[in-house]
């Protein structure tokens, strides 16, 4: 029976989008190409691009403009399954705008540790 939000799961979850979103907000680009698997099936759908593949996302990365430093984070959501997958979704506002934000990710346990493979990010109307 697959187990759901094992609280060890839950919290190496919690710390690697953590991670992710403190290098999202200083702009660290290598730690976030890190965090996305480097494979051809890797998805990133974000506010106006399509993103397929490691490396588009990587190439991406090199020319986006930084997220304000302003953005805050609301109604967090780690779901884990077993061991070894698990689903982020969180809503973000920053000071640029009165729209609201949503990110969601879907995190796999690989040999080298969690990463995301696939990602979508929007702007509600």
């Amino acid at each position: 029976m697959m187990q759901v939000n094992l609280p060890h799961v839950v919290a190496e979850v919690e710390h690697a989008f953590a991670d992710y979103e403190y290098a999202l907000l200083v702009h660290d680009i290598a730690t976030l190409d890190r965090w996305f698997w480097y494979a051809p099936e890797t998805v990133r759908y974000g506010v106006g691009e399509v993103l397929l593949g490691g490396e588009a996302i990587r190439q991406y990365r090199q020319h986006c403009m930084p997220v304000p430093a302003s953005r805050k984070l609301h109604r967090t959501v780690v779901t884990t399954f077993g061991q070894d997958y698990a689903t982020v979704s969180t809503e973000f506002t920053d000071h640029t705008s009165e729209r609201i934000g949503r990110q969601m990710q879907t995190w796999v346990r690989m040999a080298e540790g969690w990463r995301i493979v696939a990602a979508h990010v929007s702007l509600m109307a």
